[in-house]
């Protein structure tokens, strides 16, 4: 698979999010630093590990529906962390194998996996940039996405629990700049820590981020509502991440088995189309 440069300091005496996210996951590819500021969010929110797998789940529902329903076969996924089966190509590809995926990351192990592991179907297309989001032209510019996707058809932009690593008001013209050259009929699916639902949880949690040298931002209804101003948001809307699935309808299975039960949410999930 073509990739960038090569993965360089891997960085191991500084926590990054995705190594964090890959130990939540139950992953072996982190350090000791990520570990231990792993080990200090976990002691702020215990439910942290499911957090990490319903975040996972929604993509994979959100893509699935996407792709499969919808016939979305072009995905930018930013922030997409160390390789986790399913990864996004693989949802995509089960309905439409010549979906094309382009995955951007900032953190060099990442880059170091994507070159195994993020192989698609012989059908599509699977590429890696490595950039941070705080950099959306340099993103939209990258030979990468460029020779990639199509821009003139819809992309969905995949967003997975990244932008309350980016503090402020700048994530929205972020955003916006990101989603400028999509086509209409392009989806944003994101996933965005909140105090909504338990303050004194996710306040703790975003402590331990902030002490681990990682900033952070929970962000209520309305905040997570401005990324989503300008477009048509899918049902069920913004919801809390449990709780999204296509057109609203959650399996009574999954209704009944989380009836009661489990720790409050910790973040909304949303999709919305581009008009």
């Amino acid at each position: 698979m073509p990739h960038a440069d090569g993965p360089g300091d891997l960085q191991q005496d500084q926590p990054h999010s995705a190594r964090i996210y890959d130990y939540f996951l139950g992953g072996q590819d982190n350090y000791a630093a990520d570990r231990a500021a792993a080990e200090k969010i976990e002691q702020a929110i215990p439910s942290v590990r499911a957090v990490a797998r319903g975040n996972r789940q929604f993509m994979v529902r959100a893509v699935r529906h996407l792709s499969a329903e919808l016939g979305v076969r072009q995905f930018l996924d930013i922030g997409t962390g160390i390789p986790t089966v399913p990864n996004l190509h693989q949802a995509a590809q089960e309905s439409t194998p010549d979906a094309r995926v382009v995955y951007v990351d900032n953190d060099p192990l990442v880059l170091a996996h994507a070159r195994a592991l993020l192989v698609g179907r012989p059908e599509g297309r699977t590429r890696y940039v490595a950039a941070d989001v705080t950099e959306p032209e340099r993103i939209l510019a990258a030979p990468e996405v460029r020779q990639t996707l199509n821009f003139d058809e819809p992309v969905a932009l995949s967003l997975i629990a990244l932008c309350h690593f980016v503090p402020g008001e700048r994530i929205y013209e972020i955003v916006d700049t990101l989603l400028a050259p999509l086509a209409s009929g392009s989806y944003l699916v994101m996933t965005h820590l909140t105090t909504d639902f338990d303050p004194q949880m996710v306040a703790g949690t975003v402590q331990a981020y902030r002490a681990s040298g990682i900033e952070m931002e929970a962000r209520d209804r309305d905040g997570v509502g401005r990324f989503f101003q300008d477009m048509d948001l899918l049902d069920p809307g913004i919801v809390a991440i449990e709780r999204w699935f296509p057109g609203g309808v959650e399996p009574e299975v999954t209704r009944l088995a989380s009836a009661g039960q489990g720790p409050a949410a910790a973040g909304y999930a949303a999709v919305g189309r581009k008009r």
